[in-house]
């Protein structure tokens, strides 16, 4: 009766221990939802499978606690255009260790680790860890091989990885066959607007997430407008061969013969025409991911 008894003051204490590891765990969670919470504060938590441990089975449903911060967190920065995303990657690995089988904090918190600030951590080698993690942890997700190969082509530049990542994916069983054609198109065109397009079109159709998928179409609508741009360029560029002058506006090209008529961008504004013969959109808000970098 003496032994019973001890087992039970034994099992009770551990049960106290568990119930105020819970409790501490669920504080120091809620303690997120304060804007200026620091890294430390978040670094303060034990380890994900520490929580894990002392989760009394409730990891799933912590995972889905800390999904919710880590969506907030995104959120509250994003508006706020901030160049800093200390807290995203904690968040997520500590998603991930309580439920490594939580495919939406891969697939969705890799692309907010990957885009470049104020619309993204710019933090591409941490966006490809953590779906590296969620491919070992789900490796008959053959999505989770699109989203590395998609960091990889878009966000690292890695044409080659990227080349690597289709293709495993596409080794498993119910992966789409246009897995195998993005393998092939990594390794023949590399840094090709096409394929960036395909890549995000991809994106949106696959995607049920409303502001994933809203991402999705700034991004086609601002490659297409770089493209409409290049191809403007290169015509008042023949314009000023035939004429031996820069237009003053777009009737003068028009009348000229080089364009068919007043250029519209994607939103159905007129492009603008500047004095240098250059040409920008006339809402840059509206095309936040035109890149010119590679203009020379």
């Amino acid at each position: 009766m003496k032994s019973n008894r001890v087992a039970t003051a034994i099992c009770s204490l551990l049960l106290v221990v568990f119930f105020a590891g819970t409790v501490l765990c669920r504080f120091q969670v809620e303690k997120l939802r304060d804007k200026e919470a620091t890294l430390e504060e978040v670094l303060y938590m034990p380890s994900g499978k520490s929580v894990k441990r002392m989760s009394l089975g409730y990891s799933s449903l912590l995972a889905d606690i800390y999904w919710t911060r880590a969506v907030q967190y995104f959120g509250d920065k994003l508006n706020q255009q901030s160049m800093r995303y200390d807290l995203l990657y904690p968040l997520l690995d500590i998603t991930t260790d309580l439920d490594p089988h939580l495919i939406v904090a891969y697939e969705f918190g890799s692309l907010f680790l990957s885009q470049s600030p104020p619309d993204g951590a710019g933090q591409p080698a941490k966006a490809v860890a953590l779906v590296e993690k969620g491919i070992r942890e789900n490796p008959s997700y053959w999505r989770l091989y699109f989203t590395l190969g998609f960091i990889h082509y878009l966000d690292r530049r890695d044409y080659k990885a990227a080349g690597a990542a289709f293709l495993k994916g596409s080794e498993v069983p119910g992966a789409l066959p246009w897995m195998k054609v993005m393998a092939a198109r990594m390794a023949e065109h590399g840094d090709d607007r096409s394929t960036a397009v395909y890549l995000w079109k991809a994106v949106y159709d696959t995607s049920i997430d409303p502001q994933v998928k809203d991402t999705a179409i700034q991004h086609l609508t601002s490659l297409r407008a770089e493209e409409d741009i290049e191809q403007l360029e290169q015509r008042v560029k023949i314009y000023r061969e035939r004429t031996g002058a820069l237009p003053s506006r777009w009737s003068d090209m028009v009348r000229a013969g080089v364009l068919p008529g007043l250029p519209q961008d994607p939103n159905g504004s007129e492009y603008k025409l500047l004095p240098n013969g250059t040409v920008e959109v006339q809402d840059p808000s509206k095309y936040r991911f035109i890149d010119r970098s590679h203009k020379k």
